[in-house]
């Protein structure tokens, strides 16, 4: 599974005064994509964190299209770029409910031991879930 499609419906609050989804919250969709792409693969966050291990984002970087609107349905497709050492890497595209490309982003993660702050290897459930999908 290198591709896991999440849907989302665009909320009051998350818009401007036009109507139009305010940029930072392109930021929040992503990551609902991406911790429903772990979830479907059968790692959660929480679990991760109860064992020491926390999955900060390093780098995010998004190039908008056309705005997303109050109440749009909108699908965040997240896809799973590659793995390597203490990084996971996601590309996203955001999808409104006509089909058109509205949003492309690209997150780089690190795999952080939450007692010493420091980078560290992926959690052997983690990487073994990652491997079968490469």
């Amino acid at each position: 599974m290198r591709t896991f499609n999440t849907t989302l419906r665009v909320r009051y609050a998350e818009t401007d005064k036009m109507g139009v989804v305010y940029h930072g919250n392109y930021a929040q969709y992503f990551e609902i994509g991406r911790v429903e792409w772990l979830r479907n693969l059968g790692v959660s966050y929480r679990k991760m964190e109860e064992l020491g291990v926390m999955l900060p984002v390093v780098s995010l970087t998004m190039n908008y299209k056309k705005g997303a609107k109050y109440d749009d349905n909108l699908t965040v497709r997240t896809i799973f770029k590659k793995a390597s050492g203490v990084k996971i890497e996601f590309d996203y595209e955001l999808y409104n409910e006509q089909g058109e490309l509205l949003t492309t982003a690209n997150s780089i993660l690190v795999f952080v031991n939450m007692e010493n702050a420091r980078p560290c290897a992926a959690p052997d459930y983690v990487r073994e879930k990652l491997d079968s999908i490469v």
